[in-house]
């Protein structure tokens, strides 16, 4: 039967990746390559140049496929992600049955770990659950760029007797959530922990982008001191790149 391997690669740094996952890669025979378009040439080069330095079987075979654009200007949210979805399943179901012989194994490479605000897992269990096309799944943790922020920054993501909350820039902006002290926020577009800034002395903030990589950034500080820093940063990075992805921990000083 077919195989299909999620395999978690970290978050930039090719030595992130765990021995379970190097050896992942030497299992397989079709890497699917997902191209997210010319700004983000530098994820497609870093899966390749994690293939040539780990696979020792030089007769895997690329397959490149073009990511469906995402109409991220849409009023319904949910619906313009779930049609992203549908389409991208579409696209992945076609190189799994077209790509993959009978005992073919193929892999996706995810950045950072693939059950962490990804949305592979998630495309690939609606294929199955499809029926099309019958394979066995396998998913292959990574390191995040959440455990890499707080590496950087030397701090942990939770405190004694403490939970952590993790979120996105869309759901803080509707506030800090209740009950919570220290909350983790994924790719806030829109600086959504701008809104707490005047709550002088209130939180913490520890923001890292490209973290793991050649290109990584760090900010830490008194959020209402650092608020400026960080925007200002941030979207020289994003012009000079063309992409961005950053996160972040936003800690209550007195929980």
């Amino acid at each position: 039967m077919r195989r299909v391997l999620l395999i978690g690669i970290g978050a930039g740094d090719p030595e992130h990746l765990t021995v379970q996952a190097i050896k992942a890669l030497n299992a397989v025979d079709v890497f699917f390559i997902v191209d997210k378009g010319d700004d983000k040439q530098d994820l497609v080069r870093l899966r390749k140049e994690i293939c040539d330095r780990y696979v020792e079987n030089a007769s895997y075979r690329m397959v490149e496929v073009r990511d469906p654009e995402r109409d991220r200007a849409a009023s319904a949210y949910r619906a313009a992600v779930e049609d992203w979805r549908r389409r991208r399943a579409d696209i992945y179901e076609t190189l799994i049955q077209d790509e993959l012989g009978e005992e073919g194994r193929g892999a996706f490479l995810v950045w950072g770990d693939p059950s962490l605000y990804d949305s592979t897992l998630a495309i690939v269990d609606e294929i199955l659950a499809r029926g099309n096309v019958a394979f066995e799944l396998e998913v292959v943790p990574g390191i995040s760029s959440i455990q890499v922020l707080a590496a950087k920054h030397r701090v942990t993501l939770t405190r004694v007797g403490r939970p952590v909350q993790i979120t996105t820039g869309r759901l803080l902006s509707a506030g800090f959530p209740a009950e919570a002290d220290d909350v983790v926020v994924m790719l806030d577009a829109d600086c959504s922990f701008r809104q707490l800034a005047d709550d002088e002395g209130e939180f913490d903030i520890y923001w890292g982008a490209y973290v793991g990589t050649e290109h990584e950034l760090l900010v830490a500080g008194e959020l209402s001191a650092v608020t400026d820093e960080i925007e200002r940063i941030r979207s020289e990075a994003r012009a000079m790149n063309g992409w961005i992805m950053d996160s972040y921990l936003l800690r209550r000083r007195s929980p």
